[in-house]
């Protein structure tokens, strides 16, 4: 049965739900409050998610449910611009806390070698509240040119998925239940796991007659629902990638190693005495690292014919509408002038103000390759949806870019790589919110919302989020360390690389380039490279329960693809499962929060109480089975 939406796209002239003339609650003060909760709370999960396995999910859709429970469900208000506004202030969060992660924590790590100061809470505020504000901004100006006159040309997958759960919203109720179970039972698992250590969070074993071949898992939550999210294509990309390197290039290795006391840069000892972790720490996260830096820069190569013909469409737009009133509640955005005003206020801040360390040439950099990966990321997601926008290649194209310039007028050594870092985090944060914003603006599109007040609503969402994520940084620093085994940042890891490798020199080339020909092979595969590329980066012990999830997801996927079976009842028990698998995910991240602060503090919640690696199983056993539970085996009246 088609939907109301789905009906309404085939209009000749689009008619939102809510019509222009119709005047709901919307920008009100529950929204905000709500919003800027949901916005700090993903926020944060989010940004421990990222520095455990590098990849965040989309906060849009559990926002909006969360939304639709408390509004609808307990305070018996009916507006879906309300909860849209909701889920428009709360996904921000999310957005900004992946472009920081994906990028500040090297700051930490790089003081840290340095026996230096960590950096200020103000500073990484400061950065992240930059970013956070120009991605919006230079939004704006795109809204007509990719929203309105691209629609049915651009379906910006998650932003029309997110309209139709607002347009589901009598089942809101219900939908926000498993969303909340799950968020219960995934912090639940992680402080019984991980506060009163009842059973490791981390499993691992050897493969007997094969040396240095090992198998393990991290068995948590939010990998779990991570899987189930990302589906099983996708879960076996990244699983396949950890096999290359785990079953493949570590024991070829250690294999070369026995021959002799075979040492091999950057190692300092020989390669017999480093047992598969070290072999893995000291080469193949290069060799990982060669290959995802090819995959996000090819990326961001294949789209560049699409990157030209939509910033001449959008710039001769944005002139064309300058000094353009508009009267229709659904077609007015923020004032041309407004966003010009903020931006440069912006731009002349982080070149003036010491604070943020990277200087009039950063400061320029920064505007024009802000505006021009704006552009990039939100048509990029307009196609693909946020899954597959290049934040990381455009992130890397900038560094390496930033780092010549620099390294050549002469700002090189520590201050040069923490300049060209912070030029690279703000880069990364206004491609992040730059799409998040498409997203939410073509879900108000649908739905009949007011852009400006969106518009603002992600700005809200966006200062909101980074007056939190300075906190959490330095206190995930502060418990575990980034590059640590709990907290292995790998992204901010591979951009540090990237910065070193430029500034100093002393990148091992030869690991970097076998990455890269590997990538190149995967290419002409016709595979995919970036998945396939971050399993080969990250442990295997990320990938195994994460394709674990992906299997179940991938038990309804094949359901769905039988002439015979119920579509209807099939996606909602994906939608259910999604939305359980979100809550784990959220609910994992927060207790990670909360035994940070525990950790800094000095309290100890340990039993001393350990079941071993088969209570791990156990649990994690019980965990998949309530995933299915909420998903494949879901009751659908």
């Amino acid at each position: 049965m088609e939907t109301q939406l789905k009906k309404q796209q085939k209009d000749t002239e689009f008619k939102p739900f809510i019509s222009a003339d119709r005047v709901l609650p919307e920008f009100t003060g529950t929204s905000i409050i709500l919003g800027i909760l949901l916005a700090v709370i993903f926020g944060g999960a989010n940004a421990y998610l990222g520095l455990k396995v590098g990849m965040t999910i989309s906060a849009s859709i559990p926002a909006a449910v969360i939304s639709m429970g408390i509004i609808r469900g307990v305070l018996k208000k009916e507006s879906i611009l309300e909860n849209n506004m909701v889920q428009t202030i709360g996904s921000a969060g999310e957005s900004l806390a992946a472009g920081a992660i994906f990028t500040l924590p090297a700051l930490y790590i790089w003081t840290q070698q340095e026996g230096m100061p960590a950096p200020s809470l103000m500073t990484i505020t400061v950065i992240a509240l930059c970013g956070g504000i120009l991605g919006v901004l230079f939004m704006v100006p795109l809204r007509k040119a990719l929203i309105v006159k691209e629609h049915g040309v651009l379906p910006y997958p998650e932003g029309t998925a997110c309209a139709e759960v607002l347009l589901a919203g009598e089942e809101g109720g219900d939908k926000a239940a498993a969303c909340f179970t799950g968020l219960g039972i995934g912090a639940l698992y992680k402080f019984i796991a991980g506060g009163f250590g009842l059973f490791p969070s981390e499993i691992e074993t050897t493969i007997p007659g094969y040396k240095d071949a090992a198998i393990g898992a991290d068995v948590l939550p939010a990998l779990l629902g991570v899987g189930f999210i990302i589906g099983p294509k996708i879960s076996a990309y990244m699983l396949s990638g950890a096999v290359i390197s785990w079953f493949g290039l570590i024991p070829l290795i250690s294999n070369i190693g026995s021959i002799g006391e075979v040492v091999m840069y950057p190692a300092s000892v020989p390669i017999s005495e480093l047992g598969y972790w070290g072999i893995w720490n000291n080469y193949i996260r290069y060799v990982g690292a060669g290959a995802v830096a090819f995959g996000g820069i090819y990326n961001l190569i294949k789209t560049i014919p699409l990157i030209v013909q939509t910033f001449k469409d959008t710039m001769k737009d944005y002139s064309s509408n300058m000094g353009e009133r508009v009267d229709i509640r659904t077609d007015r955005d923020m004032s041309m002038k407004l966003v010009l005003i903020g931006s440069l206020a912006v731009v002349a801040a982080m070149a003036m103000l010491p604070i943020i360390p990277v200087g009039i040439g950063g400061a320029l950099i920064i505007a024009v390759f802000g505006f021009f990966f704006a552009t990039v990321s939100s048509r990029i997601v307009g196609l693909v949806g946020s899954s597959s926008n290049p934040v990381s290649g455009m992130t890397i194209a900038t560094l390496i870019i930033t780092a010549i310039i620099f390294k050549a007028t002469g700002n090189d050594g520590l201050p040069g790589m923490i300049a060209t870092l912070s030029v690279g985090a703000v880069i990364c944060i206004i491609a992040a919110m730059s799409g998040d914003t498409s997203q939410d603006l073509k879900t108000g599109f649908l739905v009949g919302a007011t852009p400006v007040k969106q518009q603002i609503g992600e700005l809200i969402g966006a200062v909101s989020a980074a007056l939190a994520i300075g906190a959490v940084l330095t206190l995930l620093n502060n418990a575990w360390g980034f590059g640590s085994q709990e907290l292995p940042a790998p992204q901010a890891t591979l951009m540090r690389l990237v910065i070193e490798g430029v500034m100093g020199g002393n990148l091992p080339w030869s690991l970097v380039f076998t990455g890269m020909g590997m990538g190149v092979a995967i290419e002409l595969l016709g595979l995919p490279v970036l998945p396939i590329a971050i399993g080969m980066y990250l442990p295997i012990h990320l990938s195994t329960p994460i394709m674990l999830g992906g299997i179940i997801r991938g038990i309804l996927d094949k359901r769905a693809e039988k002439s015979d079976a119920n579509q209807e009842e099939i996606k909602e028990k994906i939608d259910s499962g999604i939305l359980y698998a979100s809550g784990l995910i959220a609910g994992e991240g927060l207790v990670g929060i909360m035994l940070a602060v525990l950790t800094v503090v000095g309290i100890n919640t340990n039993l001393g109480i350990d079941l071993g690696q088969l209570g791990a199983l156990v649990a994690f056993g019980l965990l998949t089975f309530s995933l299915a539970k909420y998903s494949v085996f879901k009751k659908v009246s």
